[in-house]
């Protein structure tokens, strides 16, 4: 590894690609950003304005996708969209004569698909970064998975903990199905509360009302899963085995909501009937709630 400061090309200046620019270009005593590969001139536009307070000896060069002969950083970060990474990076591994750290963002695709690259890894942070300014901010305490070879390790853990994060590693052949995890904790969580919020708004509250009735309910339900283990922070009907209040909500639900929006509380109270299994020992209850589940789920027509 050479002496500090190590320099960095970024390979992509999106939302992702612009926060870890912004972010490692703060920490000029480790890392400088000598690159940002962009693909047209208004890209080339919006990476010129991410780093634009920087002192111009400072402030990288922007290239264009076919100046990647012209990088020479010792790590090249690939913050594109995940079907554009391989290509990338053959046209990387034909364009340079040297071995660089290569290290992609995706969260679902391994180190694997960088094969031509010796040093080659991943680095996924655990957030969603909807705006690179506000991004930049985000790294701080926040996870990401590792994996690759041993020097991508190296150097990926060196950049995560110097934007103040938290690395953590898995083997290769898991990164799918890590992915699929996050993607539960964030798209679909994003999707349950989505149904939620339309259930409660049949009840007369608009949207957005219905929206900030729930929010504190939701902020405390997250509160008790930092400090318990799921099986303890349930709570509700399906926690009590509240058969009679269950057959209560199917009434309600049929006369007001989509099957669709049905099926996701049936099946997600299948679930809550498997988080109960692991602290009760009430066999019978949870055998007889288990059936009426699948009962109303025969019934449905999605």
């Amino acid at each position: 590894m050479q002496p500090y400061p190590l320099t960095i090309s970024i390979i992509g200046a999106g939302r992702l690609g612009g926060a870890l620019a912004i972010a490692l270009s703060r920490r000029r005593e480790k890392f400088r950003i000598e690159n940002l590969v962009v693909r047209g001139e208004s890209a080339a536009e919006s990476a010129r304005s991410l780093v634009s307070d920087l002192p111009d000896q400072d402030r990288p060069e922007i290239l264009h996708s076919g100046d990647l002969s012209l990088i020479r950083s010792k790590i090249v970060l690939i913050t594109t969209q995940d079907p554009e990474i391989e290509k990338i990076s053959e046209d990387l591994a034909r364009a340079v004569s040297y071995d660089p750290v290569v290290l992609h963002c995706s969260g679902a695709l391994s180190s694997e698909i960088l094969g031509r690259h010796k040093h080659a890894g991943s680095m996924h942070p655990l957030i969603s970064i909807s705006d690179p300014a506000v991004g930049a901010k985000s790294f701080a305490g926040a996870y990401f998975c590792v994996e690759g070879t041993p020097t991508a390790r190296e150097v990926s853990e060196l950049i995560v903990r110097e934007l103040g994060g938290r690395p953590f590693s898995i083997e290769t052949r898991f990164k799918p199905l890590y992915h699929a995890s996050a993607v539960m904790a964030s798209g679909h969580l994003t999707a349950l509360l989505s149904a939620a919020f339309e259930s409660l708004s049949k009840c007369g509250l608009d949207p957005e009302n219905a929206k900030k009735v729930l929010f504190p309910l939701i902020k405390s339900t997250i509160a008790n899963l930092e400090q318990h283990d799921p099986s303890k922070a349930l709570t509700g009907t399906f926690a009590r085995l509240d058969d009679a209040t269950f057959e209560g909500h199917l009434r309600s639900m049929h006369e007001n909501l989509t099957d669709e929006l049905i099926d996701i509380y049936l099946q997600l109270g299948l679930r809550s009937l498997h988080l109960v299994e692991e602290r009760d020992s009430r066999s019978e209850a949870i055998d007889r709630m288990r059936e009426k589940i699948s009962l109303a789920k025969r019934n449905l027509k999605c």
